[in-house]
Order: C-alpha cells, then sequence, then structure tokens
C-alpha cells in the first residue's frame, strides 16, 4: 500500500527560482527509499517539503501524498495531525535541531502526552523507554540532561528516540550520521537499521554518501540540479548505472562493496 505519493513537486523561491522540478516518486509501507546527490541537489528541500516544512519564501506546487493527507497547500493544523503520528524527521545536527533550553526528557515527553494522552509515571516510564530502545545508558540521567550536557553521538540518539516515540509510519532520516565521526556513525546505521525493521517502518533515507544508502535503503533516486536522474533498487543503480552522474558517484563510494556485503548479510 502506498504511504508516500509524490507528483510533480516543484519547489521555488520567492522570487521564481527552480530549486526542485517535477520530481515524483511513490514510497509504500515498510519501504527504504534513499535520496541521493550532492549538496544543492534538492534532496533535503524535498525532505521539507513532505512534511510542509519548507523555509519562509519558497512553495511548493505539485501533490505531496502522506497517509492519505494531501500536503501542498495544507494549513498548519492538518499538517501538525500529521508530524510525529504520520511521519518524523531526524536531521543532520541534532544539536541544532534539539532546545538547547530545555531538558532532554521534557522534548520526548512533549509530543509523546500529545499523541497518546499519558501523564505523570507512565509518561516519565515511556520517556525512559524510548532512551533505552536507542540503546542510551543511564536513560533517567539522560532524560535529566540538557543537549550540551551530552556527547552528539547521544544527541542524536537522543532525536531518534524523539522521532520514533510515537510510532510514525514514515521516518525521515536527513544525513542523520554525516556530523557524527566514523566509528559512531557505523553504530548509529546499525541502530537505525534495527529499529526500523522491528517496527516495519518506511524510510526516506537522504545523503550524499552512496555507501550508506546502499546499507540501509532497498530503492534510490539520484537527484541533481533538483530534478530525478535514475531510479531503481540499489543493487541495480549501482550495479550497471546508467548515468555518468551516478557512474561518478559509485566511483566516489570506496565502501561501497562493504556496505552491500554487510547489507546482504542480514
Amino acid at each position: 500500500m502506498t504511504l508516500l505519493d509524490v507528483d510533480g513537486l516543484s519547489v521555488r523561491t520567492a522570487g521564481g527560482r527552480p530549486l526542485v522540478t517535477d520530481l515524483s516518486f511513490t514510497l509504500a509501507g515498510g519501504e527504504r527509499l534513499g535520496l541521493i546527490g550532492e549538496s544543492g541537489s534538492g534532496k533535503s528541500l524535498t525532505t521539507l517539503a513532505v512534511l510542509g516544512l519548507l523555509p519562509e519564501g519558497m512553495t511548493a506546487t505539485g501533490s505531496v501524498v502522506l497517509a492519505g493527507t494531501q500536503i501542498v497547500g495544507a494549513p498548519d493544523r492538518r499538517l501538525t495531525a500529521v508530524r510525529g503520528r504520520d511521519a518524523a524527521v531526524v536531521f543532520q545536527e541534532p544539536l541544532t535541531a534539539l532546545d538547547p533550553l530545555m531538558r532532554v526528557g521534557r522534548q520526548i515527553a512533549g509530543p509523546l502526552a500529545r499523541r497518546t494522552g499519558l501523564k505523570g509515571k507512565k509518561l516519565r516510564a515511556a520517556v525512559f523507554d524510548a532512551l533505552e530502545r536507542v540503546r542510551l545508558p543511564e536513560p533517567e540521567r539522560i532524560a535529566r540532561a540538557f543537549p550540551h550536557e551530552i556527547s552528539g553521538g547521544q544527541r542524536q540518539r537522543v532525536a531518534l528516540a524523539a522521532a520514533l516515540a510515537c510510532e510514525p509510519a514514515l521516518l525521515i532520516a536527513d544525513e542523520p550520521t554525516t556530523a557524527l565521526d566514523v566509528s559512531v556513525q557505523a553504530e548509529m546505521l546499525d541502530l537505525l537499521d534495527t529499529l526500523v525493521r522491528e517496527r516495519d517502518m518506511a524510510v526516506l533515507f537522504v545523503s550524499h554518501d552512496l555507501a550508506v544508502v546502499a546499507k540501509v535503503t532497498d530503492r534510490v533516486l539520484v537527484m541533481k540540479d533538483g530534478r530525478a536522474v535514475e531510479e531503481g533498487a540499489v543493487r541495480d543503480v549501482v550495479g550497471d548505472p546508467r548515468e555518468e552522474y551516478t557512474r561518478n558517484l559509485v566511483a566516489s563510494a570506496r565502501t561501497l562493496e562493504s556496505a552491500l556485503h554487510l547489507r546482504s548479510a542480514k
């Protein structure tokens, strides 16, 4: 069953400059799609348009239907109902995504309380459970901490816990490991892969790194200058890329072979 249907999506600046042009793709429940391309290719703007979160001054046209809700042109109250329930997002830099003045536990508790109606001890228990599920040690201590008091890897796990707490049907992961060092990045990718498999959750994974995309997705959409240039199963696109741009991405992915091996071994 189709969970996300993007049809003819275009994003423009207030001055009319095209940033994403006539983009179309679908995502089924439980499917994992990677958006890949160099910086400026329109990947992140596409994910923001999916959630109705485009920056002020940018406009979207076309159609984005998420879990039966038309996102393009929808009023704020309808978009608020979709976010967290049908889709949630993990951004690249959790230190800016998390509120620096709010303790970690409260940042997870807020969406949980709105979506589930939990209060008091049950809400606190749900927050601790969300932190434990992303393999954070001492969840009670982490819950009391401010974002700047924990490490970058822990902050990204907190962001993931907050995104998954309400059990959305779709997780949007926008370069979620780019700001982490290599060893922490690998741990984070393994964790994300495990958690979405356990929940049979759909994933829209954004990255400039084809090796990373190959490890955690089933299908890939290659973007260049705001347009789709190639789409298909990961192994097909990687094994026999049609476009020169995709061939260059494959050549630059030094760890691609090992990433595919790890994925096939699971």
